[in-house]
């Protein structure tokens, strides 16, 4: 489930609970501590994805902290 994942506090891609780093963008810096959830499925065409400043497919948290 989402809520048992880690999310990286420098991309917010949401990762799994056993990783150390980001496989995004390689930062150390995992919370638990973040809220909403959005899968951004064609970057390049995604308004969202824009405004996140994604380029990446994925699974993504809206707030962290």
């Amino acid at each position: 489930m989402a809520e048992d994942r880690l999310v990286c506090r420098e991309c917010h891609r949401v990762v799994e609970p056993n990783v150390e780093t980001c496989p995004s963008c390689g930062s150390s810096s995992l919370t638990e501590d973040w809220a909403g959830y959005v899968y951004i499925a064609h970057p390049e065409n995604s308004q969202i994805a824009d405004e996140m400043e994604v380029d990446e497919e994925g699974a993504y948290a809206l707030k962290v902290r």
